[in-house]
């Protein structure tokens, strides 16, 4: 079943009409969500994070902001932060090293440095690179290419909403989707990362309070203990509002206690796991990443504990977009939460092989060389199966790699498709 939804961001003049998959309560901007009812076994545990620095993670799509194209992907570090030099947040969660447990320093405090972790094989920086599960059975392996060959960390595209596991509040949960996801991340020792919490689509109908906020977190985390990474709120206002904000604590648009409540409560059901806010065009365009740092400042003050921030970077495709613009804000995210940055839902849609692989050779470099930026998610790599407002996106087209794909292998010293 499909739906059209139009999202319209306050700070630009752009709108996008995408025809995007219905799950649960509400449409969503990605593929329909999958999941079957059915409880499956319950994955074991794997590795935890050991203490360290706050680490941002993935996030979800964004609408489009000052002009932009709507989607999403974690923003990473521009030019300006040297390693060692970010301080982490005051209560902030475990580091994350490659794709087991992680090392660093004692947990942050206001002003001490997140723990570093491997970067791809040692040192500050992305200790990762992954990508989505694909199309609407959420899919792993494409033929015979292996998921885990490629990406070492994974992502839910539909199959971690809220929406896709419980239809309405009170219901059963349904984590079959979700079962195969994580087992198969467990099984291949990659990184898994949940999208998403809390989010304006895609969640359960019915009234939903507090407790149900609560139960569905908890059931989360004691099911899928080894999950790094937590898009706890995405796309906060003005992209999309939970119609439950009021219920779970209000202050939309003021205070934002809704999304403090929803960290918190976060952090008690999922105490191992980064915890993120992620939203889209942060990276992109000025009023929304203001807008964005202004959320995060005050969630912060109400003693939220915020992990980390998740830059979707849909919009780096967009020829109203500078490569500078891009590497000032994904900076300022940084420097001005003390945070690190996670690039969420990367990429770069556009049917010309050349330009697509120009643009990964201007911001891989740019997130990769970022010591505040801790990992990249890629969103979708089979052309033709990534979500409906970057059809184009995909890098591997007709059973053929892209010259993109190409460079992304080589770069990280993965073998060639």
């Amino acid at each position: 079943m499909y739906a059209n939804i139009l999202k319209n961001s306050v700070f630009g003049a752009s709108i996008l009409f995408a025809a995007v998959g219905c799950a649960g309560g509400g449409a969503n901007e990605d593929d329909a969500a999958g999941g079957v009812p059915g409880a499956g076994g319950v994955p074991g545990a794997g590795g935890s994070f050991s203490a360290g620095g706050s680490f941002g993670a993935a996030g979800s799509r964004p609408s489009a902001g000052s002009g932009g194209r709507s989607s999403g992907a974690a923003g990473k570090g521009g030019s300006g932060a040297s390693a060692g030099s970010n301080p982490g947040a005051a209560g902030s969660g475990p580091g994350l090293a490659g794709s087991g447990p992680g090392s660093g320093g004692s947990t942050g405090t206001a002003g001490s440095s997140p723990g570093t972790g491997g970067k791809l094989g040692g040192g500050d920086g992305p200790q990762f690179v992954g990508n989505i599960t694909t199309g609407f059975m959420n899919g792993m392996d494409q033929g015979t290419r292996k998921f885990a060959t490629y990406w070492d960390q994974v992502t839910p595209e539909n199959a971690g909403k809220w929406g896709s596991v419980q239809s309405n509040a009170g219901a059963a949960f349904n984590w079959t989707a979700l079962d195969a996801i994580y087992d198969y991340a467990e099984k291949n020792k990659i990184i898994f990362k949940q999208h998403t919490f809390v989010w304006g689509s895609q969640q359960p109908g019915g009234t939903i309070n507090p407790e149900a906020v609560q139960k569905w977190m908890k059931e989360f985390c004691t099911r899928y203990p080894n999950t790094k990474l937590i898009d706890v709120v995405n796309e906060p206002p003005p992209h999309t509002t939970p119609a439950y904000a009021n219920n779970i604590g209000g202050g939309t648009n003021g205070d934002w206690k809704w999304i403090a409540n929803a960290f918190t409560w976060a952090r008690e059901a999922c105490p191992n796991a980064v915890l993120i806010l992620n939203d889209y065009n942060n990276i992109e365009w000025q009023n929304d990443s203001s807008h964005f740092i202004d959320i995060v400042k005050k969630v912060q003050a109400a003693g939220g504990p915020i992990d980390a921030l998740g830059a979707q970077s849909h919009d780096l495709d967009n020829g109203a977009i500078s490569f500078a613009t891009v590497s000032k804000l994904l900076g300022n995210l940084n420097s001005q939460t003390g945070l690190p940055v996670y690039i969420t839902e990367m990429d770069i849609d556009t049917t010309d092989d050349a330009k697509q692989l120009s643009l990964y050779k201007q911001y891989l470099p740019l997130f990769m060389g970022s010591t505040y930026v801790k990992g990249i998610t890629i969103w979708g790599w089979i052309f033709g199966q990534t979500w409906s407002s970057a059809p184009n996106s995909g890098l591997i087209r007709n059973g053929t790699p892209r010259p993109a794909m190409t460079y992304l292998m080589e770069q990280l010293g993965r073998p060639a498709p």
